[in-house]
C-alpha cells in the first residue's frame, strides 16, 4: 500500500471517529480527503453521515443521507459543475463522472464506504467553469464552454476496469473537432445522435443545436444542425411515445433557448422542422427542463428569476400534452431565494439541483392538479440558500442502487441517498 493510501487510511479512520463524538467541527475537515478502497468489489450500505435531526455532519438535511464526499483538489481542480453517472454492464459497478474547471474524473463509487478515485480526462484546451458529460454506449462525451478548440472529447469508458495505479491521467480515445467550445451536450440513446448545443452564435447555425451521429461512439459524424429556434443554452431529445400521436415514433427536441422554449422534430437530419415555441411571464435565463415521465408535461428551471425579479425558487411547468400548442400549466415556488440549475424526472419524483440550496426532491404525483411538494433535499452548501452561483450545480438520480450523484461548485463529489434505504 503506497503513503497516499495509508494516509487515506488513517484520515477515514478519523472521520468515524469524529463522526461517533459528534464533533462538527472535525467532521467537516476529515469530509474534504476522499476515502479509497484496497480490495473490495463487495457493495456496501455504511453511511458516511446519516440525517439526523436536520444535518448530516454539517449539512442540512431532511430524508437523505451522507454516503460520500470527495473534494475538488483531490481531482486538481479548483471550481466544480456538470456530473453524470455509469453502470458497468459487465462487472455492475457504479461510477461517478465529476467534471469540474480542469477535466473529467471518474470515481468508483460502488462502495461509497470506499470511493476510488480512478482517473481524469484533461481539458482539450484550456481551463472552464463550464463543462458539461454525458455516456452512451459505455462511453463519455465531453464538451467544454468557453474553451477555444475544444471539441468533443470521447472516453472508452471501460478502460475504468483496469486502472492498475490509480489516479491515472487518460487520453481520450477520439477527439471529434468539427466545432469548438460548447455549453452542453445531449444525447438521445434511442437514436444515437448527440446535440451539441451553445456553441459559437457567428456559426452556420448560430448556436443552435449541432447534429452528431456517434451509433460508432470512436467515429462521430456532422450531420448537421437546427438553427431556426436560436441559441440553445440546453436541451432534451426524446424517441416521441407520449399523448401527441401525430408525433409517435418521430425525434423530438425541447430547446431551453434563452427567453423560450422551442419544440421541433428533428427525426429527418437534413431538414429538421421547428413545431412550436413558447414563453412565459418575468423570463429571466431560459436554462434547462425535463418531462415528466408520462411526457404531458414539462418543467422548466429559469437561471436567472431569482436574482433579477425577486421571486423565490420557481419552477414553470408546461402543459405539452399538445406540441403543436402547449401551454402554461403551472408556477411552484419553493421556500427560498436560490436560484434553481438543472432538474431531472424519476417516477413522481423531480430532482432538483438548486446551487446554494442544494438538492431539493419535490413530489410531482398531483402535478395534474398544479401541486407540487417537496418531500426531501441536502443542502451541499450549508451557508445559505440565498441568491448566488455557489452550490450543487448538479444531480444525477439515476443509478440503480439508489445513490444519487450531486457535483458542487465548491465542495467537488458528493454521493447521497434516501434515508432508510
Amino acid at each position: 500500500m503506497n503513503y497516499f493510501k495509508k494516509r487515506i487510511r488513517f484520515i477515514k479512520l478519523f472521520a468515524l471517529g469524529c463522526l461517533l463524538f459528534s464533533s462538527t467541527e472535525s467532521c467537516e475537515r476529515d469530509n474534504s480527503e476522499p476515502i479509497f478502497s484496497d480490495d473490495t468489489d463487495t457493495p456496501v450500505t455504511n453511511i458516511l453521515a446519516p440525517c439526523e435531526n436536520g444535518f448530516a455532519d454539517i449539512y442540512p438535511c431532511s430524508d437523505y443521507d451522507l454516503m460520500a464526499r470527495i473534494p475538488l483538489n483531490i481531482f486538481g481542480a479548483t471550481e466544480g459543475n456538470d456530473s453524470w453517472g455509469w453502470v458497468d454492464p459487465t462487472t455492475d459497478k457504479e461510477y461517478a463522472l465529476m467534471a469540474t474547471d480542469a477535466n473529467v474524473a471518474f470515481v468508483d463509487i460502488t462502495d461509497t464506504t470506499n470511493p476510488i478515485y480512478l482517473g481524469n480526462v484533461p481539458t482539450a484546451t484550456v481551463s472552464s467553469p463550464w463543462r458539461d458529460v454525458k455516456v452512451y454506449k459505455d462511453h463519455a462525451f465531453i464538451v467544454a464552454d468557453n474553451a477555444g478548440n475544444h471539441g468533443l472529447q470521447v472516453f472508452d469508458l471501460t478502460r475504468l476496469r483496469n486502472v492498475a495505479n490509480p489516479p491515472e491521467t487518460f487520453t481520450p480515445d477520439a477527439h471529434f473537432t468539427g466545432f469548438g467550445s460548447a455549453h452542453n451536450v445531449v444525447i438521445n440513446e434511442t437514436s444515437g445522435y448527440a446535440y451539441i448545443v451553445g456553441t459559437n452564435r457567428a456559426g452556420t447555425f448560430a448556436g443552435g443545436p449541432l447534429f452528431i451521429n456517434i451509433r460508432d461512439p470512436l467515429t462521430p459524424i456532422d450531420e448537421g444542425g437546427f438553427g431556426e429556434g436560436g441559441y440553445s443554452h440546453d436541451a432534451q431529445v426524446i424517441t416521441y411515445n407520449g399523448p401527441d400521436t401525430d408525433y409517435t415514433g418521430r425525434e423530438i427536441l425541447i430547446g431551453s433557448n434563452e427567453n423560450e422554449v422551442v419544440i421541433a422534430d428533428v427525426t429527418d437530419k437534413s431538414n429538421p422542422v421547428k413545431i412550436s415555441d413558447i414563453s412565459y411571464n418575468n423570463v429571466g435565463y431560459t436554462h434547462q427542463g425535463w418531462f415528466t415521465e408520462d411526457l404531458n408535461y414539462f418543467i422548466l428551471g429559469d437561471e436567472t428569476d431569482e436574482r433579477d425579479i425577486g421571486n423565490n425558487t420557481r419552477t414553470i411547468v408546461f402543459d405539452f400534452s399538445d406540441l403543436d400548442a402547449p401551454s402554461f400549466h403551472m408556477d411552484y415556488f419553493g421556500a427560498f431565494t436560490a436560484i434553481d440549475h438543472n432538474g431531472y424526472v424519476i417516477g413522481d419524483t423531480f430532482y432538483q439541483a438548486s446551487y446554494r440550496a442544494g438538492v431539493r426532491m419535490i413530489d410531482i404525483s398531483e402535478i395534474a392538479n398544479s401541486t407540487m411538494t417537496e418531500i426531501g433535499f441536502f443542502d451541499t452548501h450549508p451557508e445559505n440558500n440565498g441568491v448566488g452561483f455557489d452550490g450543487a450545480w448538479n444531480v444525477y438520480p439515476y443509478l440503480p442502487s439508489g445513490n444519487i450523484i450531486v457535483s458542487d461548485i465548491e465542495r467537488g463529489l458528493f454521493v447521497i441517498k434516501k434515508s432508510g434505504s
